[in-house]
């Protein structure tokens, strides 16, 4: 086994800057619980049981994630966007690299080079119980190279039992069990205010924060959120909530943030806000949105999804509409428009079956541009494919009959249009432009 450590030397001074309130013993375990969810998205054995330090198994992700120096690189990377110093090494047992990384940043050790390099260690860095750390230095012993060439009966002598089982689980000759994290089932955090903010610009920093945070605990367990809620709490008088919903569960911070921003600037809150609490109870499976494989977008073009919901923050649900494909042939009828994610897509084929209507598909386009009602079409240059029948709609009083066509204009633009269905001579009526 490998196990790596994230030594969180600041967390007490981190849990305060990214909350700005006083420091709160409370708010620092939170920040290591946070830690441990977010760290779960690298492995299955995550521990917050050593002190100070998030430590998680990475020998079988080695796979998935990489040798230890590619994966060092992006947990560095993740760990200072959601704003935590820290140190970090790598060893065979979770107690050795917890040792490691009181002395170094970045060292990874195996079996072979595991005793060498914790003899090189202070014996402040063991983490030994009680003064016996103290006890080493008055006999002289500044280091765990002289302290593991002592005698075995002499140290058992003078130290606690404690103290040789530690040096022996340092080596990976003991391996006590630790106890292994588990994601909650929902997502609760909260900043505390200095002071009353009213502006709601005010809040979008803490905002962020909880929208990072809210991300990383997604990504380590795995899944999304497509609801959530915003509690503004005010001095005397119930907190104001803002409710946060998605068409799909997503987990990209950015988005979220910018979901969560678009509904709080059209929020009413009644008095000043001393607290900002971010709340997710339904946790849907998380399915990414397929990309091809040579994906023509640039690196900056941002995702439809995102686009999609930042309009509907910002405008209303009611102001951004989908468009879907009705059971019918006649073109005019053949979409519908709706809110975004309540209209489905249907194939058009069936009701014209089963009334008995007929299309007979030549050339299979349609114009992106569909005129409200057909025009007369005078001069097409020529016909470029066609015909392609839609008779169809007896049964309810909109029957068609006609023969549709891709013309060319003697300008050079496409067109779709059509005549009465078994006519060879007679005008075009234009129905559509295409791009």
């Amino acid at each position: 086994m490998r196990w790596a450590c994230l030594l969180l030397p600041r967390l007490a001074l981190d849990a305060v800057l990214r909350g700005h309130s006083p420091r709160d013993p409370k708010a620092t375990e939170r920040c290591r619980r946070l830690l441990a969810a977010w760290a779960y998205r690298f492995s299955s054995q995550v521990s917050t049981a050593l002190p100070d330090a998030v430590v998680l198994e990475i020998g079988q992700s080695r796979a998935l994630f990489g040798e230890w120096p590619r994966l060092q690189a992006r947990l560095r990377a993740e760990l200072g966007e959601l704003g935590f110093r820290h140190r970090l090494a790598a060893a065979p047992n979770p107690h050795a690299a917890w040792a490691l990384a009181q002395a170094h940043d970045g060292i990874g050790v195996d079996e072979r080079t595991l005793e060498r390099s914790l003899a090189q260690l202070r014996v402040e860095c063991a983490g030994l119980e009680g003064d016996s750390a103290l006890a080493f230095r008055r006999m002289g012993l500044a280091t765990l190279r002289q302290v593991f060439a002592l005698p075995r009966d002499t140290v058992a002598r003078r130290f606690p039992p404690a103290v040789l089982a530690r040096l022996d689980t340092l080596r990976g000759d003991l391996a006590p069990p630790l106890p292994c994290y588990r994601p909650p089932d929902r997502f609760d955090a909260r900043i505390e205010f200095e002071q009353a903010v009213e502006s709601s610009q005010a809040v979008l920093f803490p905002l962020r924060r909880l929208a990072a945070d809210l991300g990383a605990y997604l990504a380590g367990r795995d899944g999304g959120v497509q609801r959530f809620a915003l509690r503004l709490e005010h001095e005397g008088r119930p907190d104001t909530e803002v409710v946060v919903g998605l068409l799909a569960a997503g987990r990209d911070p950015a988005m979220l943030f910018e979901v969560a921003r678009g509904r709080l600037e059209q929020a009413r809150v009644p008095a000043p806000v001393r607290g900002l609490r971010l709340l997710a109870r339904e946790l849907p499976p998380f399915v990414p949105a397929g990309r091809d494989l040579f994906d023509a977008r640039p690196k900056q073009a941002v995702p439809w999804e995102q686009v999609r919901e930042r309009l509907r923050a910002r405008l209303g649900d009611e102001a951004v509409q989908g468009v879907a494909v009705r059971e019918d042939h006649r073109p005019e009828r053949a979409t519908t428009q709706g809110a975004v994610g309540t209209a489905t897509a249907a194939s058009p084929s069936r009701k014209a079956r089963r009334h008995g209507g007929s299309h007979t598909s030549v050339h299979p386009s349609r114009p992106g541009w569909l005129l409200p009602r057909p025009i007369p079409l005078r001069d097409p240059a020529r016909v470029i494919a066609g015909p392609e029948r839609i008779e169809t709609g007896w049964w309810d009083g909109g029957e068609v009959r006609r023969d549709y066509y891709v013309v060319e204009t003697r300008g050079g633009q496409q067109a779709w249009a059509f005549r009465a269905a078994g006519e060879r001579g007679g005008p075009f009526m234009l129905h559509g432009w295409f791009a």
